[in-house]
């Protein structure tokens, strides 16, 4: 068995492989032997848990030993989405919280996420933090009843409160008056019925599908992408949908898909929020956008004078400027979108909320809304590949591009350079190519965004190519 090692903002592991009850009060006590350190005080940690097998009882055992160190503990008693914990941290102002997900891995696979007290992700300092105390301590658990009985550990629903909140957030009226029929795919994760739920009483109909619990998600990957979504697509075309929406296993990203059943990808998703934040919503703010993210972001922020900003991949990064500078919405490649506002996190269900409050106020189709982005401000195909890549050389790949970067790609011009994750180069027609590597696995990502279709492919084509030959 290896050693623990946290990712992003927790860790993951197969479950009774890696991830096993033993390993689950060993990184429970670093979090405890943190958040003491932290002199985190009288205030409590929310734990929540998603669809997965055995989550409930992970986030049980978490609570116990988090109960046998001192700490409150306020424990969601049903399966609910990361972003209604987070809520939760804000609202009662928590020192943290702790989620049993693995979010879109596979169902073999569960995990721990950690949420900082400000209600995003825990960013590389406090990961590092709790890694230290990985094995220094052994686990302190409290009987869970016993935990109840002397009031460090509450059960309680969570969810009223969030979904409340959601309903402030957007033009409820507007939505539930529109006479828009939508298809939301919960992927059988953490979305479940909410947002039916928040939107129930109106002329707007919700169908939900793949709401129900089932931890092995019926064989498929809860990650809202188009090959992942025919059970979404064919309700569409079944029920003659206006529109998809799609959320991840523990709910904090967003898949759309048109009327047509086509995949509406999340920089697009992303590009048509910022706009309706901005001309609809009237919100002040900059644009917040990873380096694998659209260009497009920047062109709609060139119109509306609004400040962009850059990020590595990862919404941790995107967490950090939320947190520090006036912030309209900052969003990634991989769906996942938070706004002013709210939690500095992303928010799958929120994010189809605001979609569906757009195509009420513009009362038009979102293939025509894109069209008219598009004509505005152009076309923007974007594509990525994951692809093996001997582990021997990726470590010296991205060092041997900087060193020897290419002049040009696909015959056309390199016009810049940028090295700040991966390594990015920007062509003179302002189509660009990203390389990044895995940390952990013997694969390279490849991104390209260009305007034309066969100009991608060649850019592509240039871009592994270019990797292979090292």
């Amino acid at each position: 068995m290896e050693r623990i090692k946290f990712g992003t903002d927790g860790w993951r592991g197969v479950i009774s492989e890696d991830f096993t009850f033993e390993n689950v009060k060993i990184v429970s006590q670093a979090m405890a032997d943190y958040l003491k350190k932290k002199k985190a005080g009288k205030r409590e940690i929310i734990i929540g848990y998603d669809a997965r097998f055995l989550s409930k009882e992970y986030a049980q055992l978490v609570a116990s030993v988090l109960a046998g160190n001192g700490i409150r503990v306020i424990l969601g008693d049903r399966i609910q989405p990361v972003p209604c914990i987070c809520f939760a941290i804000k609202n009662k102002r928590a020192a943290g919280g702790i989620m049993i997900t693995a979010s879109h891995n596979p169902f073999q696979y569960n995990g721990i996420k950690f949420k900082g007290e400000y209600a995003g992700s825990a960013d590389e300092a406090t990961t590092k933090k709790i890694e230290g105390f990985l094995y220094k301590n052994e686990p302190q658990k409290m009987d869970f009843e016993e935990g109840k009985r002397k009031g460090l550990i509450q059960t309680i629903d969570l969810t009223p409160p969030y979904l409340q909140f959601l309903k402030s957030f957007v033009n409820l009226e507007a939505i539930r008056e529109a006479p828009l029929k939508v298809i939301v795919d919960s992927m059988y994760g953490a979305g479940k019925d909410y947002t039916a739920q928040v939107l129930k009483g109106g002329k707007c109909r919700i169908i939900t599908i793949r709401g129900e619990e089932n931890p092995s998600f019926g064989g498929v990957k809860p990650e809202p992408i188009s090959q992942n979504l025919k059970a979404l697509i064919d309700k569409i075309r079944e029920e003659k949908a206006d529109v998809g929406l799609a959320t991840d296993g523990d709910g904090d990203r967003l898949g759309v898909m048109d009327s047509e059943g086509n995949f509406v990808n999340p920089h697009q998703v992303l590009s048509l929020l910022t706009l309706h934040l901005i001309e609809s919503k009237g919100w002040s703010g900059g644009i917040v956008k990873t380096i694998s993210t659209t260009s497009l972001l920047n062109k709609i922020a060139e119109k509306h004078k609004r400040k962009i900003y850059k990020t590595a991949v990862g919404f941790k990064y995107i967490c950090e400027l939320m947190l520090k500078e006036d912030i309209l919405i900052g969003g990634e490649e991989s769906g996942g979108i938070g706004v002013k506002n709210h939690v500095p996190d992303r928010d799958g269900l929120l994010s189809g909320l605001l979609l569906l409050e757009m195509l009420a106020l513009k009362k038009k189709p979102l293939s025509q809304i894109q069209e008219e982005m598009r004509k505005e401000f152009g076309t923007y195909l974007y594509k990525r590949i994951d692809t093996e890549y001997p582990i021997d050389k990726r470590d010296i790949l991205i060092p041997t591009l900087r060193k020897k970067p290419p002049e040009g790609l696909a015959d056309i011009k390199v016009r810049e350079i940028d090295a700040s994750d991966g390594i990015k180069f920007i062509l003179e027609d302002d189509s660009w190519l990203l390389i990044r590597t895995s940390g952990t696995e013997p694969i390279i990502r490849i991104y390209a965004e260009s305007d034309e279709e066969g100009k991608l492919e060649k850019i592509m084509e240039a871009g592994k190519k270019l990797a292979f030959s090292i």
